[in-house]
């Protein structure tokens, strides 16, 4: 898997993807990540890369050709097409079933627009797939196209020490993760379930499945359309229902 974040500030997205599991995976060569500099390729003197908005209104909009000849240098250089994404807040919202989708992919380009947006001749030419990561906004792309890059990167073979580090947890399996517990076993009054220190594997399983599907009919009932249930499972969660 390769990523290229095209960016106005590489060095804040190079901060974030140094450290930790997705630095490790990077060192390890278990994925590729290059942090591109837009500005790089601003034909303005002065290295500008935005300019007002036709029409008028508040703010900056980035403008077209910086944005299309970075993508377009990309391609060159890499002699493939990477699947350019745009993290905006009009895009469909990021999902799990996505990133599993995306993280098949050989490489990713994710376009990181800042002020008031992006010109909108650049996203008719080179049709990027519109991308939010919740309906909010923020001061810029960077932060979601870090979102992004770490919830792909992590379902790279190798990036994890064994793929149950991300098929167990929540939204994985349109399911909410089951309740997690370590030492000690007693706190201000609260004890570890005894079915998780009874060294039965099959109960261990039974019960956090469960506790997942209790867990996602409380908080996350929607999820539970596209959950794979035994019909074991389907009724049990109608009686919790009635």
């Amino acid at each position: 898997m390769r990523i290229s974040i095209l960016t106005l500030f590489p060095e804040m997205c190079e901060s974030v993807l140094s450290e930790s599991v997705i630095g490790r995976a990077r060192q390890a060569e278990k994925v590729k990540i290059e942090c591109i500099n837009i500005r790089d390729y601003t034909q303005d003197k002065h290295r500008r890369v935005d300019d007002t908005p036709y029409g008028g209104g508040m703010g900056m909009i980035m403008q077209a050709q910086p944005i299309f000849d970075c993508y377009n240098d990309l391609c060159e250089k890499s002699g493939e097409k990477p699947h350019l994404i745009y993290l905006t807040p009009q895009g469909k919202t990021l999902t799990q079933k996505r990133v599993k989708e995306l993280a098949e992919l050989p490489s990713l380009a994710l376009l990181c627009g800042h002020y008031e947006g992006i010109d909108e001749r650049v996203i008719e030419e080179l049709e990027p797939e519109e991308i939010s990561i919740g309906d909010f906004v923020l001061t810029g792309g960077e932060l979601p196209a870090l979102v992004l890059a770490d919830a792909v990167c992590r379902l790279q073979s190798g990036v994890l020490s064994d793929d149950e580090c991300f098929t167990e947890e929540s939204h994985y399996n349109s399911l909410l993760e089951y309740p997690q517990y370590t030492r000690p076993f007693e706190w201000h009054g609260r004890e570890v379930p005894d079915v998780l220190i009874s060294g039965h594997h099959k109960n261990i399983e039974e019960w956090r499945r469960k506790q997942s599907i209790i867990r996602t009919l409380k908080r996350r009932p929607d999820m539970l359309e596209n959950a794979e249930l035994s019909q074991k499972e389907r009724d049990f969660i109608k009686k919790q229902k009635l």
